[in-house]
């Protein structure tokens, strides 16, 4: 009866180190498997980087000129570089995935992994977490880094923003105009309301503005009723005066202020009747808009050059607007799901490795990994391309890769079980 108590409590103490034994062991393989994982993704990362920034040097190199020097050219790849790191990094964590998976592979690692009773889930959940700081990476560059040195390397590198009539970048408006009627009726005099009727519209463009309040060159062309060009306003620059109230009776939030700037250096061109010309200049005039400063940087910058908090912004503005740009809308949805592209590309790579463990090299899981990457890329572009061309959903039209992905990889996994 002793001697069996002693067996018994004998056996628990061994039972309990055995299990602290397996989950130690555990740890050291996911550590493991972690670490190769992570290697093999920053060398992918860097090394597609390193590519991308030696291209568009090589390429840059075709537009040197006078006033754009060697020196401006290394400074626009810099301020470039992180804009090529968060392009590549969906590309990137897909080949790190495979190469060091397929490392541990032709170790026959794997193999011995499965064969003591790691589960291909477990396996896939290590090397799903080094691909989550790459994920968060991503997120972060988009959100804090890309707005200013996007903004930097255009103030380098301009050429893009002449004055070419097909431009569309800065801000456009079509806006209309209206003037008191000269013959207004009595009663309209004796209620102290003036009648006013359509004097045509102005077409105002400005190509930058800061979250200062400082503008750039802003044109304006006015058109009378019937279309015909009366007045063309060239301005280079203008700075924020402030904003005056409107008493309008029951006019939304919105307008019950307009905001204005003073516009220097200003050329006014009059074409009167017959086609007679007069050019006038101005040492300063006044810009009158309905939205503040910050409304006016959201708008006169690219989609891909704000950051997630100001691509929200800007959709907030439209709404009260109530409009919408179908670009920008894009653009915050694939900045804001980049994470979970990442981890769908990397469940599918995963599934390349386990799917020929011994039928294929490992040089040809990179070639078809590296194809895979960017059949997805151009996918995620072609999307997008028929949302902004159909008004189709942004958020469900960058959903449809990211989840056609992490399916696919789901089911060449689950045939490996």
């Amino acid at each position: 009866m002793r001697a069996s108590l002693l067996t018994k409590l004998s056996k628990k103490p061994s039972q309990n180190q055995t299990a602290n034994a397996q989950h130690a062991s555990l740890k050291v393989l996911g550590r493991y498997v972690k670490t190769n994982a992570l290697l093999a993704i920053i060398a992918a990362v860097l090394g597609l980087w390193a590519l991308q920034l030696l291209f568009s040097y090589l390429s840059e190199l075709d537009a040197l000129t006078d006033s754009y020097t060697m020196s401006d050219v290394l400074k626009y790849i810099l301020y470039r570089s992180p804009y090529f790191l968060e392009q590549f990094m969906p590309t990137g964590a897909l080949l790190g995935a495979v190469i060091g998976l397929g490392l541990l592979a032709n170790k026959s690692e794997l193999v011995v992994m499965r064969a003591s009773g790691v589960s291909l889930y477990r396996i896939v959940g290590w090397v799903l977490q080094p691909a989550l700081v790459f994920a968060l990476l991503a997120l972060a560059i988009n959100q804090f880094v890309l707005p200013h040195t996007n903004q930097l390397a255009n103030d380098i590198n301009s050429e893009d923003s002449g004055a070419s009539i097909t431009s569309v970048r800065g801000y456009w408006t079509m806006q209309p105009r209206f003037k008191a009627a000269a013959d207004s009726s009595d009663s309209s005099k004796n209620s102290g309301t003036a009648e006013v009727q359509p004097d045509g519209s102005d077409i105002l463009y400005i190509d930058y503005a800061d979250v200062q309040g400082n503008i750039g060159t802003v044109k304006r062309w006015h058109l009378d009723n019937n279309g015909n060009l009366q007045t063309a306003i060239h301005a280079k620059g203008g700075q924020y005066t402030g904003r005056i109230a409107i008493d309008t009776p029951n006019a939304k939030p919105r307008e019950q202020y307009r905001y204005e700037w003073q516009l220097n250096n200003m050329t006014k061109l009059t074409i009167n009747k017959g086609f007679d010309s007069m050019q006038a200049k101005s040492e300063t005039d006044t810009l009158s808009l309905p939205f503040a400063p910050e409304s006016v940087y959201l708008l006169t910058r690219q989609a891909e050059d704000l950051s997630l908090t100001q691509l929200y912004q800007h959709r907030q503005f439209m709404r009260q607007q109530d409009k919408r740009s179908l670009s920008h809308e894009l653009a915050f949805w694939q900045k804001l799901l980049s994470p979970l592209s990442i981890l769908s590309l990397v469940i599918v790579a995963c599934s390349f490795v386990f799917g020929s463990l011994r039928t294929h090299s490992l040089g040809l899981r990179i070639v078809v990994a590296l194809l895979f990457g960017l059949l997805f890329s151009y996918i995620q572009d072609l999307v997008g391309f028929i949302s902004l061309a159909t008004g189709f959903s942004p958020l469900l039209m960058v959903l449809l890769p990211i989840i056609a992905s992490a399916l696919l990889g789901g089911y060449l996994l689950k045939r490996q079980m």
